[in-house]
């Protein structure tokens, strides 16, 4: 196996900045900012639009009878009398 030539795979803090969770996990990404953890040990901090703490389908906001009515609306419309 060659040598320097995979990425640092380290523990990294992503903090969701819609909900403002955040969850410490291991990852190649990498980032400038840091925060400190719970632990007290500092890491470093990437920062996400959404996780599955703010995602509408993961928090059960989702709303999925839009197409059961989109296809009776159609039906209604243009179906066989």
């Amino acid at each position: 196996m060659k040598a320097d030539i995979h990425p640092k795979y380290q523990q990294v803090v992503f903090k969701d900045l819609s909900s403002d969770f955040a969850f410490l996990t291991r990852s190649t990404k990498g980032s400038k900012e840091t925060i400190k953890w719970e632990d007290g040990k500092e890491y470093p901090l990437v920062k996400v639009e959404i996780s599955s703490h703010s995602h509408p389908f993961y928090t059960g906001k989702q709303n999925t009878n839009t197409a059961a009515g989109a296809i009776d609306k159609f039906n209604k419309r243009y179906g066989r009398k």
